[in-house]
């Protein structure tokens, strides 16, 4: 009984908790609460994927089991890895200038900007 019960916990450690669903979508332009930059989402995780040593660099370490994205910032050559709970919706209306979104992005329509298939590196 003792042997099974261990497999069982042991079973459970490796498990990651299931991604969930991200609130923005490539393309759409957010504020970072607390920074104030703007960007766009280029990709979202349903759970941060920075390895641990990134993760224990962040000055905040938000909690890495909620979804996490890949932002280009406004203005900037800098592209950033933002959880959801420090982003927020911009409601501006103004594309987002940055060296590339054009190799993420065919367009700007409607406030958001036009996703294309060109994966984010990773």
């Amino acid at each position: 009984m003792d042997s099974v019960m261990i497999r069982i916990n042991e079973s459970f450690l490796g498990e990651e908790p299931p991604d969930t669903v991200p609130r923005f979508q490539p393309g759409q332009i957010v504020r970072h609460k607390r920074y104030g930059y703007r960007g766009v989402v280029v990709s979202a995780d349903g759970r941060c994927q920075a390895d641990p040593v990134w993760y224990m660099s962040n000055k905040t370490q938000p909690d890495r089991n909620q979804p996490w994205y890949h932002v280009l910032v406004h203005d900037s050559v800098h592209s950033t890895y933002v959880a959801e709970l420090n982003l927020e919706e911009d409601d501006s209306g103004q594309q987002v200038e940055h060296p590339l979104v054009s190799a993420f992005f065919s367009g700007f329509e409607d406030g958001r900007h036009i996703r294309n298939g060109h994966p984010w590196p990773g």
